[in-house]
């Protein structure tokens, strides 16, 4: 049995790269049309091909999102443009449209195509008929449980794919109009404006929100490896490079050592406050073990904290004070314990005793984000390493 594919969102080249190196085996991309997530920057044709030639080196993959609900006006020159795409190098394209699912593989038999989630696939039969139209994967819904994935998962000749991190929908599987109804941006073409997360006010004076706590499956990996899922699936195309190399990361950590026989428990539990540390809402495992209820759900006061502990990206090494080069993104000190960690899963813990800045004049503050500073080091490390804070307790 093949190793599960572990998916990881990119919502631009750099990103891409960063989510490639910490470990994921694919990834999924918008292009400048037909994309979900229309407000991240997105891909044009030559960073696709950039993209994709980067990806191959590493022997891994680029699936092509273009998942929106198609109207009249979409299907504009279409065929062109899906031919520089493939042009590009993809290797899958994934489509909610039949139309255009039923085009793509009638048309680009070496391509293959992955049914998106936004199809709410809960059910055997739904699967068997995208599996008999051509399709080589279906992306299950958010809403199912272990043994309905697993049920699914069973069909021959069909990969599954399921979310396993990252923000949950509030409507079945992304077919939300609140969007369209509030704010006139169509949640379904690539316009959504996550008005279940705004805070609403009530007849009793006090405010409410609609809003999901977010997914976190790390504690079911295993499960799903078992019971025979294909894809491990992050949400999250606009999410910070330091959230992506850290969760990416760590389903790397848990996913290569339950292969090895070698995760324990305390290992489990230590990436799973990792996980959890990193995100800005609460988590849970949703609908995977039990039917979501209100310990899934926000309702009111909830709080939505940015994340201090991500310090900065290391971007060289001066071997004149042989020092990494940092570009700052959090306020740090002298004194602090901090965490170096690298591409490759190296970890290096490290106590700041000096900061030197651009000019290698020491400072004991780093309070200016995109500030350039440099930190002692003994050697220099691969590219997009980062620092992180180590909290106490």
């Amino acid at each position: 049995m093949a190793k599960v594919e572990l998916l990881a969102p990119a919502g631009d080249l750099e990103r891409l790269k960063v989510t490639l190196l910490y470990g994921a085996d694919a990834v999924y991309v918008g292009g400048e049309k037909y994309s979900l997530r229309a407000n991240a920057v997105n891909f044009t044709l030559e960073e696709l091909k950039e993209g994709c030639t980067f990806a191959h080196k590493l022997g891994k993959k680029v699936y092509l999102t273009a998942n929106i609900v198609f109207h009249e006006q979409d299907k504009e020159d279409y065929t062109n443009y899906f031919k520089d795409i493939v042009d590009c190098g993809i290797d899958a394209f994934i489509v909610s449209d039949l139309a255009l699912a039923k085009y793509l593989i009638d048309t680009y038999k070496d391509k293959e195509i992955h049914i998106s989630t936004q199809d709410s696939v809960t059910n055997l039969e739904s699967a068997k008929f995208y599996r008999d139209l051509g399709a080589k994967r279906v992306v299950l819904a958010r809403e199912l449980s272990k043994e309905e994935i697993k049920e699914i998962s069973s069909l021959p000749n069909l990969d599954t794919e399921v979310f396993i991190h990252g923000a949950m929908c509030t409507c079945v599987s992304g077919r939300c109009t609140l969007s369209n109804y509030v704010t006139n941006r169509d949640a379904n073409r690539g316009g959504c404006a996550q008005v279940c997360r705004f805070a609403f006010d009530s007849s009793l004076g006090d405010t409410f929100s609609l809003a999901t706590k977010d997914l976190n499956l790390a504690l079911y990996i295993k499960d799903l490896i078992e019971i025979g899922v294909t894809s491990l699936k992050v949400e999250g195309r606009m999410r910070s490079l330091y959230y992506l190399a850290t969760v990416i990361g760590s389903y790397r950590y848990i996913i290569d050592n339950i292969y090895n026989n070698t995760l324990t428990e305390e290992n489990l539990l230590e990436y799973k406050q990792r996980l959890d540390s990193v995100a800005n809402r609460e988590t849970t495992s949703q609908y995977f073990t039990h039917e979501a209820d209100v310990t899934d759900q926000y309702y009111t006061g909830r709080q939505e904290i940015s994340n201090q502990e991500y310090l900065g990206l290391i971007i060289g090494y001066d071997e004149e004070t042989k020092s990494i080069i940092l570009k700052e993104r959090n306020y740090f000190k002298v004194g602090d314990l901090v965490e170096i960690f690298t591409p490759e899963g190296d970890i290096y813990p490290y106590e700041i005793t000096t900061i030197l800045n651009e000019d290698n004049e020491p400072i004991s503050v780093a309070r200016h984000p995109e500030e350039i500073l440099k930190l002692p080091f003994a050697k220099k490390l691969s590219e997009y390493s980062m620092i992180r804070l180590i909290k106490k307790g």
